[in-house]
């Protein structure tokens, strides 16, 4: 696995000293949306349909280290949106890197590489580029022709300044296997340093409903597709601890953990999860002690969480059940 061993000893010091401290519930990662806006319009994501005067807004980079000082975790992913919009993007970078968190800026490419000077490489820092697919698939899923070739020119420039880049791909129903594995063998040419992957889930913003898929779904297509991987015939890197990819494939039965990648935005704490869009709460406090945790995940009868299985659920999840006795040996094999 693609995870740096740096970041594996940080987080697994950080899951030990949760469990010292005797708590249940605590995030791993933090999700922080610096803005909503982006500069495409992709058919599986709904970001950009809030209204044009939350569009307009961006957290500062005081906002950003006051909510990663609150939530303590010691991952943080910066999605959007196009955080490469954000004026002062490059600064909260910096500050979250300064403050030794694991930084994972998303982006679709498209600003990444004419934005490099704005940052330094850093073991804390990985660019994480959205790619669905090879060109014909990707070009489509985002709604624009030409982004595949542009996000891989700058995957190139990246990583010949010396920056971690991973990549992050999100499965559909009616994806064809083999189209994904094309992609996995294409960046693994490439050197990226880890691939992460994740099945598409429906929630209500987003404009594609009908390619979402199914609890079973999901498990036949990640057995399909990981298939030369869990054979050994393949070496793909991915950016994932190993049991989530068993969970992927069924070889593993998780529950989901709500609490495990919180979101923050210009609207405040969202309640989980994120995809549900059921308000926000202002302090991350209120989060935890205001939520009713057991109505969340696929155990909990939620019908809105029965087919759900994507990575920030239950990438926490098996983060927690890696520091078993019994995993632990699968896990910290994968980092050699």
């Amino acid at each position: 696995m693609a995870i740096s061993l740096q970041q594996a000893l940080g987080v697994g010091q950080y899951l030990v000293t949760q469990r010292l401290k005797g708590r249940k519930q605590y995030p791993l990662v933090l999700m922080l949306e610096p803005l909503f806006r982006c500069n495409l319009a992709c058919s599986g994501c709904g970001k950009i349909q809030h209204p044009k005067e939350i569009l307009k807004q961006n957290l500062s980079p005081e906002d950003c280290f006051a909510a990663a000082e609150e939530c303590g975790a010691p991952v943080v992913s910066i999605p959007g949106g196009e955080p490469l919009l954000h004026p002062q993007i490059d600064e909260i970078v910096q500050g979250l890197v300064a403050r030794k968190k694991f930084v994972y800026l998303c982006t679709n490419g498209l600003l990444l590489e004419k934005s490099l000077d704005k940052f330094t490489p850093s073991p804390y820092l990985s660019f994480s580029v959205h790619l669905d697919g090879m060109k014909d698939l990707h070009d489509r899923c985002v709604d624009r022709k030409g982004v595949f070739d542009i996000a891989i020119s700058a995957i190139r420039a990246a990583k010949a300044r010396g920056f971690r880049v991973t990549t992050n791909t999100t499965v559909f129903e009616g994806t064809d296997p083999q189209e994904i594995q094309s992609l996995f063998d294409y960046l693994t040419e490439l050197k990226v340093d880890g691939m992460m992957v994740s099945p598409g889930y429906s929630y209500d913003w987003a404009p594609n409903q009908e390619h979402f898929l199914k609890r079973d779904q999901t498990k036949a297509l990640f057995r399909e597709i990981l298939a030369p991987f869990t054979a050994g015939k393949k070496k793909w890197e991915f950016n994932h601890n190993p049991l989530f990819l068993d969970f992927l494939t069924g070889q593993k039965d998780y529950d989901c953990t709500p609490w495990g990648s919180p979101s923050y935005s210009v609207l405040g704490w969202q309640k989980p999860c994120y995809l549900l869009n059921e308000g926000h709460y202002e302090t991350f406090q209120e989060l935890l002690d205001n939520t009713d945790w057991e109505k969340y995940g696929h155990k909990s009868g939620n019908p809105e969480c029965a087919d759900c299985m994507v990575h920030c659920g239950y990438e926490p999840t098996a983060a927690e059940a890696a520091m078993q006795p019994q995993n632990m040996l699968r896990a910290m094999g994968s980092l050699f």
